[in-house]
């Protein structure tokens, strides 16, 4: 550092400061090489989640990184030695920057005292810890707000020295003692000049060097304002509001080393000493090679051993796809690779935790990603995929000319994965693992709501903002690039000034840091304390700590990063298999008790070694039966599958690579190719054979690499790595490619014009081609998922739906499925019969007491659990075994509405209302039992008596069905619409399977009938407005769209809940559906005149034929339109001959609300149209 050098910055907050420093990280190098300041400070406040990363930048762009952090330092303790009284003080802020290797070390240990105290208290540290950490640490005061200031401010001088004293015992001559100066408008306060006063003299008296620092949180003046939001927005404070709150002034700015020196222009010395400072601070963190903990003392042998004895015993049981010969060639190939690249403790790390999952019961996914293609890997059962039955390559996995960590991504069952996470915990040492922390940043759409509330504007008006922000993928365009594409948020800019300051806010702090929060998969695993190598982080909703540095960064700070991902599916075949084991049959063998195939020995109930050519699986694939099979769930993907027709796994693994934009264009062709309707296209002779199984398409990356290792010689290793630079479209690396790949294909045989095309075609398709080992893995878990559709239905749709029991919108679709894509027996909520989950009862779906909305599993569990093995008699009985205030007064609800409780008392209504006197005598009766009060004779509860029922009728059949929706969520024992189908079909309304039947031949327009579910109204690009309506009838739900003059008059008709009559015009596109709304009418003035039927009435009680006549006498005098038919009564009373029609002989109104008035009532069976 030249003798030129006037003012170092000490003390700098990037946006990692989150939601407090606005210095974006990528600018600072910039910044101080503009204003010839060779060194500079990040001090991010308790963290040092940018350490390595600005060590990085800024050494690489020629500035001196000085490592820091503001530690929030608790000074109770010496608050109380000095005055006898305990004071509770908020921490103030200390800065202490890295002097050495040693120092660094002690910063990361002092990060984790921040973090790992257990004690729910902020982040801080204690004077305690820094005297056991002050070596090779510099320590700043803290300035005005440090804890010397506080105290000073507040009169408290002998305090402030007792910190001094004892921050210069810890730290000696490293301390300095902090002053700083933001000058606000209106000049110096008095209280700051004190302070300074305070400081100096302190410092004077006990020989402590004073330095200059701004606390710099921002880059320029012009970015106060949108900074002071930015606070506020951190403190839940408003700007503009009266109440006390965190300010800060327009000079936190990163000033010039002139205007610094202006500054302290009294006090020289404290400016000299930040550059004396800088050059103490000679250490910056460092990129380290990955370390492993040692799992073995000789790892390489190990490995062999465990490798040579996995491979023989997958053998033992596995389909050869080739000689042994070849499987031990490949073996000691991959071993001899694993050995020279160092990682063979990789392999045992995984193998390991993988085995003792396995071992434990957790269902482990067959592999994921490029590590599939490896026969160690298998050998291991690490994956369950033979590499060589399906042609994947190892080195797309482990590249022998290009040295990176092989990384095994591992699907577990969702359920019990945190069991493996805490198994690794106590096999490395808790201190020795940990997550890794992500970053949430303030996206515009964020940063436009946070910024709006913070001004204290509108929730509406912010809300409309936010939404005319365009998304682009997934994530919304920046507030610039919106404000250039949208002329109505230039409007709004222009109209209104807070707008316009909004979004000039918005613009400065949109991409600074929001929150941080840990990485869904990601574990790392050390060989030593990770606060050795990493500073670490707790997130206060983990009880596992999280390394400061981001995926990005820890592996490049030495760590290795293992991902332990949950995976849905896994959990769904789980269930299912437990199911059917609970059937009291394996796997093999179905429901009828036909064998669908035969084991292996030691593979009995193994999903991995069911057959691959399962007829009725590839028939379920090419009829697109496929809702809730993995991977091919959606309309694009059903359409797919019927245009392919597979016959064959490779098909399935074909469609899951091909099954993404840019590459879907390719699937007509394999679909025509595969099915004979058009010829295979040859690339080459020599290489055709590679393009066999993909019906002559590149369809994966393998298949890239495969070519130019036959086509021009290259070894797999340097054919990955012309995938790679063809992949990343990396020009010098191809142009020194092509003339290799040409004269490779020269010798054999391969003229030039023809080399150069196949390289043009393998450019093409190096970006499309997907990872095959990927595609296979998951191809299989599909499989798997369909396998279990087409031949355990009821199991594996019961296993699905446990797995989603509380997203109602996909219960809704799955048992559509099963009810009727499937038509498979079900069960309705039941208390006798149902358990919390979905079961399986004589080949029949149970449905869940946990799956009704506002339930809950474990309060169900109470029900189940009070019921054991004898049924519940009446409700009195189920009152006196379950504690129905723990079950509670909702789910109660929701059990009478959905129909759980038929089984006791038809009257839904009744037992509604009777609710709260079953929960009162419910809990008197276990409130005895609790209390021991139980007489010698008699059970507890026996002297009290039991509620009586008041008697009512029962809901309507609408209402009933309206509070069934309530609680299930959707339609269950009928549809509101039931009523009204015969009137509908005189009218000529269609229901959505006849319309689906009927637009397959053409476009058509007709009449559907629909209650509504909901509608979304948007507005188009020109501003017109139009809506999605979703409805449904008896036999499916629909989704109408309706263009604005549609809409303006069918706006009042579409209220949720509405039954309405809709004529559409429909048409199928690509086994779509689509249906566009063209009128809207209130139901029952659609069927209206639809001319009358007769009705005939089921009657088994002979009172009930006073009910009947009163409802008939009423009808009679309110309905004076619409249509009249004759009534007969049919009596099923067993005291008569058998069944007694009698025709009443007179002609009374029709309609559904009639009709249903008569089902409701006590003693009628049913009511059919005549």
């Amino acid at each position: 550092m030249g003798g030129s050098v006037t003012y170092i910055h000490l003390r700098v907050h990037s946006e990692y400061s989150l939601l407090e420093g606005a210095m974006r990280l990528k600018k600072l190098p910039g910044l101080c090489a503009g204003m010839d300041m060779p060194a500079v400070a990040l001090t991010d406040s308790n963290n040092m989640f940018a350490a390595l990363e600005f060590s990085v930048a800024a050494s690489g762009a020629g500035v001196q990184p000085i490592i820091g952090c503001q530690v929030d330092l608790h000074y109770d303790e010496s608050q109380t030695a000095q005055t006898g009284r305990a004071q509770v003080l908020r921490p103030a802020p200390l800065v202490l920057l890295a002097q050495n290797e040693h120092g660094y070390e002690n910063l990361m240990l002092l990060n984790s005292k921040l973090y790992l105290r257990g004690d729910g208290q902020p982040a801080h540290v204690t004077l305690h810890d820094l005297r056991a950490h002050a070596e090779g640490v510099i320590c700043l005061t803290g300035g005005p707000d440090g804890p010397m200031g506080r105290l000073l401010a507040g009169g408290q001088r002998p305090a402030a020295e007792a910190i001094l004293i004892d921050l210069k015992q810890s730290f000696g001559n490293r301390l300095y003692v902090e002053l700083q100066r933001h000058r606000s408008d209106s000049g110096v306060t008095e209280a700051e000049q004190q302070i300074e006063r305070g400081h100096l003299e302190l410092a004077y008296d006990h020989g402590v060097p004073v330095v200059a620092t701004n606390d710099v949180y921002f880059p320029d003046p012009k970015m106060y304002e949108a900074h002071d939001a930015l606070i506020c927005i951190a403190d839940g404070a408003y700007v503009d509001q009266q109440d006390a709150r965190r300010r800060l002034t327009a000079q936190h700015y990163f000033k010039s080393p002139a205007e610094m020196v202006a500054l302290f222009a009294d006090l020289p010395e404290a400016v000299e000493n930040t550059v004396e400072i800088a050059r103490r601070c000679a250490f910056m963190a460092y990129r380290r090679d990955p370390i492993l903990p040692k799992f073995a003392d000789n790892e390489v042998a190990e490995l062999r051993r465990q490798a040579q004895d996995g491979l023989k015993a997958r053998l033992a049981v596995i389909p050869h796809a080739d000689s042994v010969e070849a499987y031990d060639k490949r073996l000691e190939f991959e071993l001899g690779i694993i050995e020279s690249m160092g990682f063979p403790g990789y392999f045992l790390i995984v193998a390991d935790f993988i085995k003792w999952a396995k071992d434990h019961g957790i269902p482990v996914g067959p592999g994921r990603g490029s590590g599939a293609g490896s026969l160690v890997a298998y050998a291991l059962t690490v994956t369950d995929l033979d590499p060589l039955r399906y042609s994947l390559l190892f080195e797309r996995f482990l590249n022998p000319d290009r040295v990176s960590m092989p990384d095994f991504d591992i699907d577990f069952c969702m359920d019990r994965r945190e069991e493996v996470i805490q198994y690794v915990q106590q096999k490395y040492g808790r201190d020795r693992v940990g997550q890794i922390i992500t970053f949430g940043a303030l996206l515009s759409k964020a940063a436009v709501r946070d910024i709006g509330r913070v001004l204290q504007m509108p929730y509406g008006q912010v809300d409309r903002l936010s939404k005319m922000i365009p998304v682009e993928g997934v994530k919304p365009v920046s507030i610039e690039k919106a404000l250039a594409d949208e002329p109505r948020l230039r409007e709004e800019a222009k109209n209104e000034e807070v707008v316009d300051r909004l979004l000039t806010y918005g613009q400065q702090v949109e991409g600074l840091l929001r929150n941080a929060s840990t990485h869904a998969a990601g574990v790392v695993i050390a060989d030593r304390p990770l606060d050795a190598l990493v500073p670490i982080y707790q997130d206060p909703r983990s009880d596992m700590p999280a390394t400061q540095f981001n995926m990005k960064w820890v592996e490049q700070a030495g760590l290795v990063k293992f991902d332990f991902l949950g995976l849905k599916t896994l959990t769904v075949i789980q269930n299912a298999m437990d199911l059917i084991k609970l059937g009291g049959r394996s796997l093999h063998i179905a429901a009828d008790g036909a064998t669908l195939y035969q084991p292996a020995e030691g593979a009995v109930d193994d999903i991995g070694a069911i057959p691959l050519d399962d007829a009725a699986s590839y028939r379920l694939y090419a009829s697109a039966k496929t809702v809730a099979v993995f991977q091919v769930e959606s309309s694009g993907m059903m359409d797919a599958l019927k245009r392919m027709k597979p016959t064959c796994i490779e098909d399935i693994v074909a469609l899951v690579a091909l099954y993404r934009p840019g590459p879907m264009e390719n699937i007509p062709t394999y679909c025509e190719v595969k099915n004979g309707l058009k010829e295979r296209q040859s690339v080459h002779p020599l290489i055709d054979y590679i393009l066999e199984e993909t019906q002559g398409i590149i369809v994966y990356q393998e298949q890239v690499m495969q070519i130019a290792q036959v086509m021009a010689g290259y070894t797999l290793g340097g054919a990955d790595l012309l995938r790679r630079a063809m992949g990343k479209k990396i020009k010098e690396a191809m142009d020194a490619e092509r003339p290799k790949f040409e004269k490779g294909a020269a010798t054999n045989g391969v003229n030039k014009k023809t080399a150069s095309d196949v390289f043009d075609l393998l450019e093409k398709f190096a970006n499309y081609g997907f990872n095959k080992s990927h595609a296979a893995a998951y191809a299989v878990v599909s499989y798997q998922t369909a396998w279990l559709k087409a031949n355990h239905p009821v199991e594996f749709m019961a296993g699905v739906m446990n797995c989603d029991i509380h997203l109602t919108d996909k219960l809704a679709v799955y048992f559509e499925e099963v009810r009727k894509g499937l038509a498979l027996a079900w069960t309705p909520p039941c208390v006798n019969r149902s358990q919390p989950q979905f079961t399986v009862s004589q080949g029949a779906l149970v449905y869940a007491l946990g799956a009704l909305k506002n339930v809950g599993v474990e309060a169900m569990r109470l029900v189940t659990e009070g019921r054991g093995e004898t049924p519940f008699v009446t409700l009195f009985d189920l009152a006196r075994r379950v504690d129905l205030k723990r079950v509670g007064k909702r789910p109660l609800e929701m059990l009478a509405r959905s129909g759980a409780f038929d089984v006791l008392n038809k009257n839904r209504r009744q037992v509604f209302d009777a609710l709260d006197a079953l929960v009162n005598y419910s809990a008197a009766i276990h409130e005895q039992k609790n209390s021991n009060q139980v007489s010698l004779f008699g059970e507890a509860g026996d002297d009290l008596p039991e509620p009586r029922l008041m008697q009512m009728a029962d809901w309507l059949p609408a209402e009933r069905l309206n509070e069934e929706f309530k609680a299930v969520g959707f339609y269950l024992s009928g549809h509101p619409l039931d009523d009204y189908m015969s009137a509908l079909k005189r009218k000529g309304v269609m229901t959505l399977d006849e319309v689906r039947a009927k637009a397959e031949r053409g476009p058509m327009v007709a009449k559907m009938a629909g209650i509504v579910a909901g509608r979304q109204e948007r507005k188009s690009a020109k501003g017109n407005r139009f809506a999605f309506a979703q409805l449904s009838d008896t036999s499916g739900a629909y989704e109408v769209t309706l263009f604005s003059d549609t809409l303006e008059l069918a706006r009042v008709h579409l209220e949720t809940g509405a039954k309405v009559v809709i004529t559409v015009e429909a048409t199928l596109e690509s086994d779509q559906l689509k249906l566009l709304g063209r009128s809207v009418a209130p139901i029952d003035a659609a069927v209206a005149d639809a001319g009358s039927a007769g009705l005939r009435i089921f009657v088994e009680q002979a009172q009930s034929i006073s009910f009947i006549a009163s409802v008939l006498a009423q009808a009679r005098k309110e309905v004076k339109s619409g249509g009249r038919g004759p009534v007969t009564l049919c009596l099923l009373d067993p005291s008569l001959p058998g069944e007694v029609d009698i025709d009443l002989h007179a002609e009374f109104p029709v309609n559904p609300q009639i009709k249903g008035a008569l089902k409701s009532l006590v003693g009628v069976v049913e009511v059919e149209e005549v």
